[in-house]
């Protein structure tokens, strides 16, 4: 796979987020393969600790350990609502988070080869790209079924973690009622709009046209 270019690309998250990028038995597999990515692949999404460890290696931005874990189903909003990836997207939208740690607003705001481009309130940073456009990092999961945030809360409650109930996630915060899935259509906006105007739009028709001079 190695000689190979692609149009698009995706680096996922892993729950090893409370460990430092360097600690992470294959941080450094990792760096190679984001390295890689720079003169192979048209478009890479990181998700979640992806995305951290994307701000990371690209731009050196920093993630910060939570006092609690940050859990639940949150509202968002776009600031860019004319960029095509938010393209049908209500005012206000929902997006699953699950994670210990977060980028701060002023590191993404400090690089300028970075544009901000959706916030939440109470979940902070969520969309992120690079201006060229061929880098994009989410800190939530769209991409999450009905029951994984159900699924993660009771097994940490059967280890014995100290864990409060996901936010916006299950009915009066009740977790012997079925959660309320807010975010299903956002997920297939999210991920058709960056298939279709970031992937399938734009990737040369020639990938051998992929190269590291593209990139900003």
């Amino acid at each position: 796979m190695k000689d190979t270019k692609y149009d698009g690309m995706i680096i996922t998250g892993a729950p090893v987020e409370n460990l430092d990028f360097s600690d992470v038995d294959y941080w450094e597999e990792l760096c190679q393969i984001m390295e890689w990515t720079k003169t192979h692949v048209h478009s890479t999404l990181h998700i979640c600790w992806g995305a951290q460890a994307g701000l990371y290696y690209h731009y050196g931005i920093p993630k910060y350990s939570l006092n609690s874990k940050l859990f639940g189903v949150f509202p968002h909003t776009a600031l860019r609502k004319q960029s095509p990836l938010f393209r049908g997207f209500d005012d206000i939208f929902y997006v699953p988070h699950s994670r210990y740690t977060e980028n701060h607003l002023d590191d993404i705001m400090a690089q300028p080869a970075l544009e901000l481009l959706s916030v939440s309130e109470e979940a902070g940073v969520f969309a992120v790209k690079s201006k060229d456009n061929h880098r994009f990092f989410i800190t939530g999961h769209p991409e999450y079924d009905r029951d994984t945030l159900g699924n993660e809360y009771f097994r940490d409650i059967n280890k014995g973690l100290a864990l409060g109930v996901p936010k916006y996630y299950f009915p009066q915060d009740d977790p012997t009622q079925a959660p309320i899935v807010r975010w299903r259509s956002v997920a297939q906006l999210f991920y058709t709009n960056w298939l279709n105007y970031y992937v399938y739009q734009t990737t040369p028709y020639d990938l051998t046209e992929i190269a590291e001079n593209t990139r900003s």
